[in-house]
């Protein structure tokens, strides 16, 4: 991860969120968060902990354990003009929500004609690797970059965990932000920003010449990692971080394919109707007569994810994955 910090002030992806929510809290009177735990607790991750004490309870909430209730009341909130930032503890546990954001907050704006925006913002841990087992560890942004009518956000470095919130709360549809529970100890260098965040395009992390990487979220270290590893066999790997999710960036990946002529995506959600099956669909459709080898896709196996630490390893994609994806790509 440090391939991505820059210069600056010490902090980990937990810091540097909480950091974004209290500028926004103090910022902002109508902003205010709510979720299971998130108050007294300190959140479920840490991440909003010592944010009721400076804020009060009514500007941090500690809500029931409903999360169709809680984002119901979100939304409600935002359509009485608040900015309200909603917690859900896990994105398995989105699933009880999902009327709320699927049938409620995307479509309102479209169903009232435009009277009705929704500005909501709504927060969830994603993704495997530390042993919470199937109920707690699956990736499903793929279910909500499925979904029109909202923004979905993948921070996956120091500087977009502290400075993607700002543009959401600015934007009048619902985003749905999702962090890696895996990120949240990693640690570095945060610059003070030189430009507002873009949410509209993806980031090249890594510029390369013979292979794309293209991922998201908490994937990424391992790209980068792979592409440590190709560069020591004289593989010149480029690494693209897709960072929103919807809308997804097309461009800049038909661009970075159009260079390297071979990719590879790396997706921790299931194979079958993954983000990963569109991005490759996308590649084929655009940037066919680019390609010099088939696209790979390296995605978790087709099943619950274990929670034996060797299973869930052997469940998710792993670097010597990517690498190997890679090799038989170039190879």
């Amino acid at each position: 991860m440090n391939a991505v910090a820059t210069e600056g002030t010490k902090t980990t992806y937990r810091e540097a969120m909480r950091e974004a929510l209290r500028e926004a809290l103090r910022s902002d009177d109508r902003v205010f968060l709510m979720g299971e735990d998130v108050g007294r607790y300190g959140g479920c991750f840490g991440v909003s902990l010592g944010l009721l004490e400076e804020f009060g309870p009514d500007r941090v909430r500690d809500t029931p354990l409903s999360e169709s209730a809680f984002v119901g009341a979100g939304i409600g909130a935002a359509l009485a003009g608040m900015r309200p930032v909603v917690e859900i503890m896990t994105v398995n546990f989105s699933l009880l929500a999902l009327d709320q954001i699927l049938n409620n907050a995307a479509t309102l704006l479209h169903m009232s004609g435009g009277q009705l925006p929704v500005p909501l913002v709504i927060r969830m841990t994603t993704g495997a690797g530390r042993q919470l087992a199937a109920q707690h560890s699956h990736s499903l942004e793929g279910f909500y970059a499925h979904i029109p009518g909202i923004r979905v956000l993948a921070p996956a470095t120091l500087a977009d965990a502290r400075h993607m919130l700002a543009p959401a709360l600015a934007d009048p549809d619902p985003v749905v932000v999702f962090e890696h529970g895996g990120l949240y100890n990693v640690s570095g260098e945060l610059a003070p920003p030189t430009a507002p965040v873009d949410l509209d395009h993806a980031a090249i992390r890594r510029p390369g010449t013979d292979i794309s990487l293209i991922t998201y979220g908490g994937s990424l270290p391992k790209a980068l990692a792979a592409a440590d590893g190709l560069a020591t066999e004289g593989i010149d790997a480029e690494v693209i971080d897709l960072r929103t999710l919807r809308p997804l960036d097309g461009a800049t990946v038909t661009a970075s394919v159009a260079r390297t002529h071979r990719a590879v995506i790396v997706d921790e959600a299931w194979r079958t109707g993954s983000l990963a099956a569109e991005v490759s669909a996308r590649i084929a459709e655009e940037s066919f007569y680019d390609l010099d080898a088939p696209v790979e896709r390296v995605c978790s196996a087709e099943v619950p994810i274990p929670y034996a630490r060797q299973l869930e390893e052997a469940a998710l994609p792993q670097t010597a994955d990517i690498v190997a994806a890679a090799h038989r790509a170039v190879d």
